[in-house]
C-alpha cells in the first residue's frame, strides 16, 4: 500500500487530475483546514485556545520560474505579519524548492535569509523543510551556512535514512533546531531504512542522542515529528532516565492527525505544536501523508462518505 501511494504522488497524470474530483477535495479536508492562509491562520487561532502552538506552511515545491519563488517569499512575509498581529504562538516552515533552489541558490538564500529576519523580530524560529534524498546533503549545506547568519532557524531530519545520525553529530555544534520525522518519500534500500521497525529503532537511537546532547549542555532545541505516540513515549521515558526536563523537546504534529493525543500530550504538560499545511498544491503532499501511515486511507475514505 506504502509503495502504491508513493507511486501515485509522483505520477504526473493522476497529478494533475486527481486533485479537480470532488471526492478527492473532501478526502483532504481531514489534513488542511482549507486552501489558502486565512483558513490555516484561523485554525491556529482554535489551537491557540488550547494552548497548542503551531507552525504553517505553504503546500509547493520544484518550481519552474524562480518569479514564483518570489512570489512564495512574499506570500510568507505576509503570514509572518499576520502571525504576530494575531499574537499567535507561530511559526512558518517552507522547502527550498519552493524558494527556487532547484533554479537559483543565490536569490533562495536572499529569500530564506529574509524570512529568517522576519521570524527573529518575533522571536520566532524558520524551518527548512527536508525533502527528497537527493536534496539532502545539499540542504544541510545550505542549513549550515543560513544558521550561521541566522541562529533562529531550524531544519527538518529524516530518521529513515541512514546518515542521518552522521548529519545529527554534524550539526550538533551549530547549536541546532531540529524536527525530526520519519520520512515520506520512496528512497531505494541501500540508503534508507525499509522496515518500519527499523525507522522506529533509529528514530528512537536519534532522538536519545539529541537527548543526551542537551544533558551534555549542547543548546539545541528538539522537535518530534511523529503521530507515534508509543514512540514519543518511549522518548519521554528516556528523558526521564537521563534526567532531562521535558521543556528539553516538543512534539510536533500534523493538522487533523491524532487530534485527541495532541490535546491529551499537552494536557500531560508537553510542549506540542500542530503543523497545519494549507495551499492548492496538496496532492503529492497529501499522498505521502497517506503513505506515512496507510491506515489514514481508512480515515480518508470515512471522510468521502460521511
Amino acid at each position: 500500500m506504502r509503495s502504491l501511494l508513493l507511486w501515485m504522488a509522483r505520477n504526473p497524470w493522476l497529478r494533475e487530475r486527481l486533485p479537480r474530483l470532488w471526492f478527492a477535495k473532501r478526502a483532504v479536508r481531514r489534513f488542511m483546514p482549507g486552501e489558502d492562509a486565512e483558513s490555516a491562520l484561523a485554525a491556529g487561532t482554535q489551537f491557540q485556545i488550547e494552548g497548542i502552538g503551531t507552525l504553517y506552511t505553504r503546500l509547493g515545491e520544484n518550481l519552474t520560474r524562480i518569479e514564483e519563488a518570489d512570489e512564495v517569499a512574499t506570500h510568507y512575509l505576509g503570514v509572518m505579519n499576520e502571525i504576530r498581529e494575531r499574537r499567535l504562538d507561530g511559526e512558518v516552515s517552507m522547502k527550498l524548492t519552493q524558494l527556487g533552489f532547484d533554479l537559483d541558490v543565490e536569490r533562495t538564500f536572499e529569500h530564506a535569509s529574509a524570512l529568517a529576519s522576519k521570524a527573529a523580530e518575533s522571536g520566532r524560529t524558520l524551518w527548512v523543510d527536508m525533502e527528497g534524498s537527493a536534496y539532502a546533503e545539499s540542504t544541510i549545506a545550505f542549513y549550515e551556512r543560513l544558521k550561521a547568519a541566522h541562529p533562529n532557524t531550524g531544519i527538518c531530519l529524516q530518521a529513515y535514512l541512514k546518515r542521518t545520525a552522521s548529519d545529527v553529530e554534524r550539526l550538533l555544534p551549530l547549536a541546532p533546531q531540529i524536527r525530526l520525522v520519519k520520512g515520506a518519500y520512496a528512497e531505494p534500500p541501500a540508503i534508507a531504512f525499509q522496515a518500519r521497525h527499523d525507522v522506529d529503532a533509529n528514530y528512537l537511537a536519534l532522538a536519545v542522542s539529541m537527548l543526551e546532547a542537551a544533558r551534555a549542555g549542547t543548546r539545541i532545541r528538539i522537535g518530534l515529528g511523529t503521530h507515534d505516540v508509543r514512540l514519543i513515549e518511549q522518548v519521554a521515558e528516556h528523558a526521564d532516565a537521563l534526567g532531562v526536563p521535558r521543556a528539553a523537546f516538543e512534539i510536533q504534529m500534523l493538522y487533523g492527525i491524532r487530534a485527541d493525543q495532541q490535546r491529551r500530550l499537552n494536557a500531560a504538560g508537553f510542549r506540542v505544536l500542530a503543523l497545519i499545511a494549507y495551499g492548492e498544491a496538496w496532492y503529492p503532499w497529501y499522498m505521502r501523508r497517506l503513505a506515512e501511515r496507510p491506515a489514514n486511507v481508512l480515515f480518508a475514505l470515512r471522510q468521502i462518505l460521511g
